[in-house]
């Protein structure tokens, strides 16, 4: 599958643009972290443009395992002929699907998901609403209110970054620097009010 293909059915099934918005900053961190793992972006980016595709349709509020979101979207990925492995992958970012994130693009999806949501919604309430002055450190403290974007999941924040080894301010800083160069597309780094926020859905 190519990314036009990916992007094509991702806009098919999801009109939400804050969601759209999240799947293409989950697909900027994935690449970034392809290139430091030595994997192709490609291959990396289609799993994070398509980990949420289903969500707005089979949202799976119950948590099943095999119905709705991932499991759902997974099964038409799979007719379409995506590799087992990112359909692995995608499955696993589900805790509650009950696949294991035994390869590094399943840990890296995991760990990249609920963090690019949280700093995204970091980046809006700036000044700038920019990821270029945001700071680890300001969103460590955020991490801490819970009262602040309290959908995203700090456990699962926190987890990612201890599934994939590394330290969570150098997740953190590693994950600003991946979405810096793409927040034009996500309708970040210009006025207030000019695009709706990105969600954080899992």
């Amino acid at each position: 599958m190519t990314r036009d293909e990916a992007l094509q059915l991702m806009h098919e099934h999801t009109l939400s643009p804050s969601l759209r918005q999240h799947m293409l900053a989950v697909e900027a961190a994935m690449r970034a972290y392809a290139s430091k793992s030595g994997a192709d972006p490609e291959t990396w980016g289609i799993v994070g443009l398509l980990h949420d595709f289903d969500y707005e349709k089979f949202p799976n509020s119950e948590h099943s395992p095999t119905e709705g979101h991932p499991a759902w979207g997974v099964r038409l990925l799979r007719e379409r002929g995506l590799p087992d492995a990112l359909c692995r992958a995608i499955l696993g970012h589900a805790t509650y699907s009950g696949v294991p994130r035994d390869t590094r693009l399943a840990q890296t999806l995991f760990a990249v998901d609920e963090l690019c949501g949280f700093l995204v919604a970091c980046a809006l309430v700036r000044p700038s609403r920019s990821f270029a002055d945001l700071e680890v450190s300001s969103v460590k403290k955020k991490l801490k209110d819970k009262a602040f974007a309290r959908g995203v999941n700090r456990d699962e924040v926190r987890q990612g970054a201890e599934e994939l080894g590394v330290p969570l301010d150098d997740h953190i800083a590693y994950v600003i620097q991946a979405l810096r160069p793409v927040e034009r597309a996500l309708g970040l780094g210009g006025e207030a009010g000019e695009a709706p926020p990105v969600a954080s859905v899992g």
